[in-house]
């Protein structure tokens, strides 16, 4: 059965799965799930729809499912989903969802977010992200799996980023990035791939030399952008890799693609 501390307020109608731990002062409101062995540690917010997953820890001064905040909301009964294993550090924000961005706003598993990181709402994260100190999404941005996003930056809405980006700390980020990239910068660019993590995604030798050939080709090669992209549609069988980042660019978006800077041909 759940604990939950004296001082904290639980309203009728939360829902509370086995061995959850609702520490001091949290507030739960009455449209809450929480998965079992999900810990409130103390001082935690939780309004809305909003569904927390399964051995979940929530530290101080969180608050999940909140309003969003856009100013055409009207308090309609949009939600926030957050998945399995996720670790929520203190004072971090995520909103539901609105009417016109679909009505949910959701956190794959095994999330790690920092302090003070923000999700915003209509936001699609996948699993096994880290968010920095203060990394903040505006809304209705879509975020890959395996993405790091550096401390003190910030997405504008409607990014898109791919599948094991990493953002470095202090970005501003108002381009959709490809699958494994590297972006930084104070206006974020691409500095080439994330060759550490896609090795520890099992990359092999021969798979990094052939994703780093194309990503050579299709940003560096002779010719306009739209040109070389055209020509290495063929390419797409070659690898994954490859195919996810072809198919990235090809799908509907709303931001610009972010490009390298003129003098980096890494």
């Amino acid at each position: 059965m759940a604990k939950i501390d004296p001082s904290a307020r639980v309203e009728s109608g939360a829902v509370l799965g086995a061995d959850v731990t609702i520490g001091p002062f949290c507030v739960v409101g009455p449209h809450a799930v929480i998965g079992a062995g999900t810990t409130l540690v103390s001082h935690v917010n939780i309004s809305g729809i909003t569904e927390i997953g399964e051995n979940c820890t929530v530290y101080p001064f969180a608050s999940l499912g909140t309003a969003p905040q856009s100013t055409g909301y009207r308090g309609e009964p949009t939600k926030l989903v957050v998945g399995n294993n996720c670790t929520i550090r203190e004072g971090v924000t995520m909103n539901i969802g609105t009417v016109s961005g679909g009505g949910v706003t959701t956190v794959g598993d095994r999330g790690f977010f920092m302090n003070n990181a923000h999700v915003g709402h209509d936001c699609h994260v996948g699993k096994d992200v880290i968010f920095a100190t203060s990394a903040t999404l505006g809304g209705h941005c879509t975020i890959g799996d395996f993405v790091f996003i550096g401390g003190l930056s910030a997405v504008h809405q409607f990014t898109r980023i791919g599948s094991q980006v990493m953002v470095g700390g202090v970005c501003g980020v108002t381009q959709d990035i490809i699958p494994y990239a590297i972006a930084n910068g104070q206006r974020a660019k691409l500095e080439g791939l994330n060759v550490v993590g896609m090795k520890r995604r099992g990359f092999t030798h021969t798979r990094m030399k052939t994703v780093r050939a194309f990503y050579q080709r299709l940003f560096h090669g002779p010719g306009v952008f739209a040109e070389r992209l055209a020509a290495l549609q063929d390419e797409r069988g070659s690898d994954p890799a490859i195919a996810d980042i072809l198919d990235f660019i090809a799908a509907d978006n709303h931001r610009p693609l972010c490009m390298p800077s003129a003098s980096d041909h890494s």
